[in-house]
């Protein structure tokens, strides 16, 4: 796994990075507000699915705008976090809480597939005025647990 590690180091990309000012802070900045872009939605829906807002905002009304603006975040902080990986790609896959970001982030993303391809398959059932499903009331708490432990393992990574 080194050599794959040393050859995203030494590729381009990583050059460019590691070789242009103000680059990787700009990145950085770029991340945040993707990572904002991405939980903010994410947090809200999750928290229409938990109950709040139900006889007031469909779930199906909820996912229209929030999820949309998610995905856009989940791209951005997507891109600039490899982005910011490829110039140390070995320190940063060293770090202790690497493991824990990326378990989470794949967690995360199962969440969101079982969600879609099942749970939310029913929503006419339960869009407005009614009772969430549990599965989609634990679907809410995995998404904001797990969304919540990618930011603070992404954090950590500059300490562990």
């Amino acid at each position: 796994m080194d050599n794959v590690f040393s050859w995203l180091e030494d590729g381009w990309f990583a050059e460019v990075v590691r070789g242009t000012a103000y680059l990787y802070p700009m990145l950085e900045s770029v991340h945040i507000i993707g990572i904002a872009l991405l939980i903010g939605p994410a947090a809200a829906f999750d928290l229409r699915l938990l109950g709040l807002g139900r006889r007031a905002l469909p779930v199906t009304t909820a996912a229209n705008y929030l999820l949309r603006m998610s995905h856009l975040g989940f791209l951005i902080a997507a891109a600039t976090g490899v982005a910011m990986f490829l110039p140390g790609a070995s320190l940063i896959a060293d770090r202790g809480s690497a493991p824990w970001k990326l378990g989470l982030i794949l967690l995360a993303g199962l969440n969101i597939l079982i969600f879609h391809r099942r749970t939310y398959r029913s929503v006419a059932d339960w869009d407005i005025d009614q009772p969430t499903p549990a599965a989609a009331r634990l679907a809410a708490v995995v998404s904001l647990t797990s969304w919540s432990g990618v930011t603070i393992a992404g954090r950590l990574l500059a300490y562990t």
